[in-house]
């Protein structure tokens, strides 16, 4: 293996690297040993010349990114045991077994969670979905999907690379078949249908985090009036209908969402590719401005899960007033003895700051509040226990009632 540039960190600065925790700023290096460019790969040193963890070093914030707290002789090696130990994890959680199974599409890969900083990988039903928000990974992405390769044999159909929109703009990329190729297909979650687009859809084409929280809603809604806000594909709107909603409304401002989540109703029609037009509507509407012109009582579960409002930590004021709004207005409308289900997935936004926003809008609104259960990202999504920032999905199950 070439050699490393060495990063020397602060002698009051190594105790976060010793507890594991695989983020190392920039305020804690002391010095740069040799030349360094972003997305080249670092060993980082103490002040006294102990080894202490290889990554990959970026001009941010964040300078380097850890995938190991042991030397690395060899980084294909690496790659290939990370790989493989998060293949393990999900065969044991049972997404690898057939023909018996209901769900074939799971994320293979979390980032830090796995110990691959910067890296994505969703599986649909036979084809790979690679996002590489780091140059040192993306570099690597031939040799990951020869990993690929070996590790699922002849269920792999293909690797799609969809890093262009999440790399630095400095880097020349475009999304790409990295190896076979394969139309957007359907893929099964819980038995329920959905179509599945990763070259135009949102992330990797659809929100596999949610796979728990969707399933727990339709064991709320029987005969009840569900309202799904920021539906994207209508993942939460089919649980609802399968589960016996007398009427459910789904809500996004972008049209090719809501195509996409009458195309899934219709999936899971009894009548084949016939949504149930009596149970089943669909607005393209901003869904602040739907909730305002909604009456209260209208609705008996209202679904709240807005894309991240907060990216950064100078975003999560902002965040928090959004969080309060939005939730505020849903506790305005929803029907005494209602429910809401309410989500962030905004990493900078921590389970004290959602709950805390969720919290003032309930008193804005004037509404008794108790919580069932708090929600959070599926097994397949793990999060290092070194590493809490990867806990980014936060919700609660939220009782309503009158003051």
């Amino acid at each position: 293996m070439a050699k490393m540039a060495k990063i020397i960190l602060r002698k009051n600065k190594t105790d976060a690297v010793k507890r594991f925790h695989p983020w190392i700023f920039s305020g804690a290096i002391k010095a740069i040993a040799d030349e360094v460019e972003e997305g080249d790969w670092v060993e980082v040193y103490s002040e006294t010349g102990e080894y202490l963890a290889t990554g990959f070093y970026n001009s941010s914030n964040i300078a380097v990114k850890v995938l190991s707290f042991q030397p690395v002789p060899d980084l294909q090696a690496l790659l290939l045991h990370k790989l493989q130990a998060a293949y393990d994890l999900r065969q044991r959680l049972g997404f690898l077994r057939h023909p018996e199974q209901l769900t074939n599409c799971y994320r293979l890969v979390n980032a830090e969670g796995d110990g691959l900083p910067g890296l994505i990988i969703d599986w649909y039903d036979g084809v790979a979905v690679m996002q590489c928000y780091a140059i040192a990974l993306y570099q690597q992405r031939e040799w990951l999907t020869d990993c690929l390769r070996k590790l699922y044999g002849d269920q792999l159909i293909a690797v799609y690379d969809k890093s262009a929109a999440v790399l630095p703009k400095s880097v020349p990329s475009e999304n790409q078949y990295l190896w076979g190729q394969a139309e957007p297909r359907q893929v099964l979650e819980y038995g329920q249908r959905f179509f599945v687009d990763w070259e135009t859809g949102q992330k990797t084409g659809f929100f596999l985090d949610q796979r728990e929280n969707r399933a727990l809603l339709g064991r709320y809604v029987q005969d009840q009036r569900v309202l799904n806000t920021f539906c994207y594909s209508g993942g939460f709107s089919v649980f609802a209908v399968q589960a016996g909603a007398s009427l459910v409304h789904s809500v996004d401002s972008s049209s090719r969402a809501i195509e996409w989540t009458h195309q899934n109703i219709a999936l899971n029609s009894p009548t084949p590719n016939l949504p149930s037009t009596n149970q089943h509507e669909a607005f393209t509407e901003d869904v602040f401005d739907f909730l305002k012109r909604s009456q209260p009582q209208d609705y008996d579960v209202i679904v709240l899960d807005p894309p991240a409002f907060a990216k950064s930590l100078s975003a999560r004021h902002s965040a928090m007033m959004a969080y309060k709004r939005l939730n505020r207005m849903a506790f305005e409308k929803v029907r005494s003895n209602g429910l809401i289900f309410t989500f962030s997935c905004s990493q900078v936004v921590g389970p004290d700051n959602f709950k805390g926003a969720v919290t003032a809008g309930a008193i804005e609104a004037g509404r008794s509040v108790q919580v069932l259960a708090t929600m959070t990202q599926p097994a397949d999504h793990p999060v290092s226990l070194y590493h809490p920032e990867g806990l980014y999905l936060k919700g609660l199950i939220l009782r309503v009632l009158d003051a």
